[in-house]
């Protein structure tokens, strides 16, 4: 393996929306390596809250004080994504029991389509372990800015009232 490959990790995700477990695990990893490249999934059958472009965005400003992140966008093989960006480590960050047994077989998946390239888990922090996107879209029309606050970076809690005033209107 190349010098070089054993610097960059990239962790994958759809990120719709970051979530502070998100940069918990971004943060930690951040450190470990020489550079993290965070990719952003595109999935075209699947209803996202934000844009490709607007995940871009609400993730380059939760991550500004970080200055070895990367952020861009793949649709395919998250496997190919990390060989695209000369990476032959993979980032997963996981919750709970129930995360890990779900990334462990989508890790030996990726292991037989690129056997070149490793999985990492990352716990979450025990106080980021509830926290998923989906449950952030789930309370969202019900929580208030500062409870989804505890939740999500700040720019991201505006964003996601933005959206839901948005779609009231419409």
């Amino acid at each position: 393996m190349p010098q070089s490959d054993m610097h960059i990790a990239v962790y994958t995700g759809s990120f719709d929306p970051i979530t502070l477990g998100h940069l918990n695990v971004i943060e930690r990893c951040s450190r470990l390596v020489g550079r993290l490249v965070i990719g952003i999934g595109v999935n075209i059958d699947k209803q996202s809250l934000f844009t490709v472009d607007e995940r871009m965005e609400l993730v380059r400003q939760s991550t500004a004080n970080l200055k070895n992140i990367e952020i861009r966008s793949f649709d395919g093989l998250a496997v190919d994504f990390v060989s695209d960006c000369q990476s032959r480590v993979m980032v997963r960050g996981v919750r709970s029991l129930s995360d890990m047994e779900a990334e462990f077989t989508m890790s030996l998946a990726n292991h037989k389509l690129a056997p070149d390239i490793e999985t990492v888990f990352l716990m979450a922090g025990e106080e980021y372990s509830h926290i998923s996107s989906s449950l952030i879209k789930q309370i969202a029309s019900l929580a208030g800015e500062d409870e989804l606050r505890r939740f999500v970076p700040d720019m991201v809690a505006t964003a996601l009232r933005e959206r839901l005033r948005e779609q009231d209107e419409s």
